[in-house]
């Protein structure tokens, strides 16, 4: 992808056959993906309209995955963050930290003379780009992170920042700030209910204030939109404005019936763990265990009913207590599937 064409990135269009290996970043380990063609069908339509997109499904289903493969696929950079119940927007912005500004002068007054503690404490000294800055403008950013870094050496770098800078990884070949990047914004319904609000609004505005800050944060017009993928496990409603002006995708179990969706599960399966599990009768097994679990959590209205999320932990238990030895594994996958599919307490008898 190139600066100079901000709208390259629109065509967007993974093959939905293959199943690609995602590599370690940050402290998301190696995974395995398979791209579904009503994602990519909502990503490019994202994409083009430059409309955050917000994903709902059950956990495991592959929401936040599927920022990281879109990511990699576009050669671009993966900037994440993971909501708390204590997030407000402007933690996605910018960080100001005030503590170290307070220890700095408290180290000047023993330290140095009074008359040149004023560079030394200049409040954008203590400011720090948050993932959304790094998005719109990544070389304005790079600058605001260096000028914060206490790393002398790292302000003789002209182009590059120092580990203490904070600068999110990037592709180093074939992409240049501007380029465009994958925002993911995840479980963003653990939030208050002013979060998802304020943080549309710095979106749609392409740009926001930043206290200290010389100037506003704002994205060139020659460059990329970011893309931003947020998920939500609908443990909260969401505000209406705020999904109105989002695009949506549900993700599910494809299929109208249940041998349609058991299939979907089995060739999951089969991606993430088909060099331990050698049978087809495992898989099987596991997944109509799945859903005799599962439809026993609906009938008993159950808070929690498992998915494929504890297929897949089902699945790589048993891979690494009986790697490729069938007899073994399906005595095991009746002893392990109390602990992985049955989630809610039962009635205990005193």
């Amino acid at each position: 992808m190139t600066e100079n064409n901000p709208h390259e990135h629109v065509h967007f269009s993974p093959a939905t056959d293959d199943v690609i290996e995602l590599a370690e970043t940050g402290s998301w380990p190696v995974a395995k993906h398979r791209f579904e063609t009503d994602s990519v069908l909502a990503i490019q339509t994202a994409l083009a309209a430059e409309r955050p997109l917000l994903i709902s499904g059950d956990p495991g289903v592959g929401k936040s995955q599927l920022a990281r493969a879109v990511a990699q696929v576009m050669n671009v950079p993966f900037l994440y963050y993971v909501i708390s119940a204590r997030t407000e927007h402007t933690d996605l912005l910018y960080s100001y930290d005030a503590v170290s500004r307070l220890a700095q002068a408290q180290v000047l007054s023993h330290a140095a003379p009074a008359d040149s503690w004023h560079e030394a404490l200049k409040e954008d000294r203590f400011l720090s780009p948050g993932v959304l800055w790094w998005a719109f403008d990544w070389t304005g950013a790079r600058k605001q992170a260096k000028r914060a870094c206490r790393n002398e050496a790292c302000n003789k770098k002209k182009d590059a920042c120092c580990e203490g800078c904070g600068e999110p990884d990037y592709p180093k070949k074939a992409w240049r700030p501007g380029g465009g990047c994958v925002v993911l914004v995840d479980e963003i319904d653990k939030a208050d209910t002013d979060m998802p609000n304020g943080l549309l609004e710095s979106f749609g505005n392409n740009g926001f204030q930043v206290p200290y800050a010389q100037k506003p944060v704002r994205r060139k017009s020659d460059h990329s939109a970011p893309l931003l993928i947020i998920t939500t496990n609908q443990e909260r409603e969401l505000p209406a404005a705020f999904v109105r002006r989002c695009l949506v995708l549900h993700m599910t179990i494809p299929g109208d019936k249940p041998e349609e969706r058991k299939q979907f599960l089995i060739r999951r399966g089969k991606d993430h763990c088909d060099q331990w599990i050698v049978s087809d009768a495992v898989y099987q097994r596991a997944v109509d265990n799945l859903f005799k679990d599962r439809q026993a959590a609906k009938e008993a209205h159950a808070l929690v009913k498992p998915g494929s999320a504890e297929y897949l932990d089902l699945l790589y238990a048993l891979s690494r207590l009986c790697p490729k030895d069938e007899k073994a594994q399906l005595r095991k996958l009746d002893e392990l599937r109390n602990f992985v599919f049955c989630k809610n307490a039962g009635d205990v008898d005193w």
